[in-house]
């Protein structure tokens, strides 16, 4: 059902070039690897502390606050280097069992992050109990966690 769009796409100006070129996919990953490691960074700050492993001194909606240009950021600069990455290669992403792992968690990661996670980060600290914290960071981690697995396996897969 999908397979012809995907068979567009790759076949499409931007794919070509990015496919044909000896150096732009690796330049592209470069930078998409860069923008996985700033999110997760982003992420991981604060959800260790709503793990309670550092930076207890600060509340966990300072944190969150200072985060969140970075995870904004980073996650543009993610998705904007992502899709012409895919672009190149559409088919192998449509028969790849990985990125439809990485796309699902990918979303799932991105609706979780800016519902839940962030109305439990931006609330005061004594809204939210720490089994709540804990919980949040925890599903937090393993979102974004998957959504790097996922993307390692789909270039040994």
């Amino acid at each position: 059902m999908l397979l012809p769009y995907f068979q567009a796409i790759e076949n499409g100006a931007i794919g070509a070039t990015i496919r044909d070129s000896l150096w732009l996919f690796p330049f592209v990953e470069a930078f998409h690897l860069v923008a996985l490691a700033v999110i997760g960074g982003a992420v991981l700050l604060v959800d260790f502390r709503l793990l309670g492993l550092g930076l207890k001194r600060h509340p966990v909606a300072e944190l969150a606050w200072d985060a969140q240009p970075w995870l904004l950021g980073s996650l543009i600069f993610m998705i904007a280097s992502g899709v012409p990455l895919f672009m190149s290669e559409a088919i192998k992403c449509y028969y790849s069992f990985a990125f439809w792992v990485k796309m699902t968690s990918l979303a799932l990661a991105i609706i979780f992050t800016f519902t839940i996670r962030r109305r439990v980060t931006l609330a005061d600290d004594t809204r939210f109990s720490p089994a709540v914290y804990r919980a949040v960071g925890t599903i937090s981690i393993l979102l974004w966690s998957t959504v790097g697995w996922g993307g390692r396996w789909i270039g040994f897969s």
